[in-house]
């Protein structure tokens, strides 16, 4: 039997800011199927908007349309279509690779790489394949990233779940689903943040203060924030950031001054070029560069090539924060808990569903950190 759900659903990229103008998210009531074998269907309690759902509403990801948007979430199991360790009022938090558990790359314990989901996350698919949303037209909806979580129900692959303690309000626990695992993962897993370290962190939206609180609670000693805007700066001071740094021209500059020659580890959380290549020029020899944002497709970037080999210096890419979700959002909440990874210091709004076109302007015009659907 089929559930009703009311979801938001892109139908045209590219339409222009301000969003509560153009309204490229429309609010819209859809049939959702029920669960199939290894498929779950959950209520959302709340879901996160990120850099990466708006990279689609702008057009510089192109993904299939109509597509019902959204995947940092977290809710309640309301039934299960066999064939998975879930139950009916388990509480999930939903991770956007939904890891196959059999491809090369997730028997290796790199499930961030699964090449199914990969697959399935393009397709605009659930793992399993095929679509469970149907418009009154009688449309299909793709899914986003097998959660599209700006939704009341949904249907997603188990393989996108973690279980998680009910004690753990839905508005906090979205979160771990993207901005805690790509930051504080790229900070733990990707950068390897040692005690004493000196760390950059380039962009403070949610992802990019989660790796700025993990590289503090891993030990940094010298932890310099990055962000052309002043209230963000200000909020990483707050988290524990030594130092804080405007975004510009003389970015480079300052941190390898602070850091007398390039900080050890620099973090990029931005997904434009121009500043993933001032991170790599801010990183002192034998450091480390690591970048988790997503540029549009056709970007390139330019960089001194010998000082990869000159300085034995390092650039790598972070997809989910290179962690094992089930392994990893127990661990990121225990520590919230535990006070170290203080998690609930991103949250900056609550919407409802009829606010997320208002939600996506603020965060084009910087001035949120994370903000939370609450249904």
């Amino acid at each position: 039997m089929s559930t009703a759900t009311r979801a938001a659903v892109l139908v045209e990229s590219g339409r222009p800011a301000p969003y509560a103008s153009s309204r490229p998210l429309e609010v819209m009531s859809l049939r959702l199927d029920p669960p199939g074998p290894g498929e779950l269907l959950v209520r959302v309690g709340a879901a996160g908007l990120c850099h990466s759902d708006l990279s689609v509403i702008d057009g510089s990801r192109p993904r299939p349309l109509p597509m019902a948007l959204g995947h940092e979430a977290a809710g309640e199991v309301v039934a299960t279509g066999g064939g998975t360790e879930f139950a009916p009022g388990d509480h999930v938090v939903l991770a956007f690779v939904p890891a196959c558990g059999h491809c090369p790359h997730c028997a290796g314990g790199r499930p961030a790489l699964c090449e199914p989901g990969a697959e399935a996350n393009g397709n605009g698919t659930l793992l399993g394949g095929g679509l469970r949303l149907t418009g009154a037209d009688g449309g299909r909806p793709r899914h986003h990233l097998g959660v599209s979580a700006f939704s009341e129900h949904i249907v997603v692959s188990a393989r996108s779940a973690v279980r998680v303690d009910p004690g753990l309000p839905f508005e906090i626990a979205a979160l771990f689903g993207c901005a805690v695992l790509t930051g504080a993962g790229a900070a733990f897993h990707s950068a390897r943040v040692a005690p004493g370290d000196s760390v950059a962190v380039f962009g403070l939206g949610g992802v990019g203060l989660a790796a700025l609180i993990a590289a503090k609670a891993a030990g940094a000693a010298t932890l310099i924030a990055v962000d052309v805007v002043g209230s963000k700066r200000a909020l990483a001071r707050e988290l524990g950031a030594t130092h804080a740094v405007a975004g510009g021209p003389d970015t480079v500059e300052a941190v390898r001054e602070i850091t007398r020659g390039g900080a050890e580890k620099v973090i990029d959380t931005t997904g434009v070029v121009a500043v993933l290549r001032q991170a790599y020029l801010a990183t002192g020899r034998g450091g480390t560069t690591v970048t988790v944002g997503l540029p549009e497709p056709s970007r390139e970037l330019a960089l001194p090539a010998l000082s990869l080999v000159a300085e034995e210096r390092t650039l790598k890419g972070s997809y989910l924060g290179s962690c094992v979700p089930r392994r990893d959002v127990p661990r990121f909440v225990s520590m919230y808990r535990s006070g170290i990874l203080p998690v609930d210091a991103l949250l900056s709004h609550r919407l409802s569903l009829e606010e997320v076109n208002e939600g996506f302007d603020r965060l084009h015009a910087g001035e949120a950190v994370r903000q939370v659907i609450v249904f």
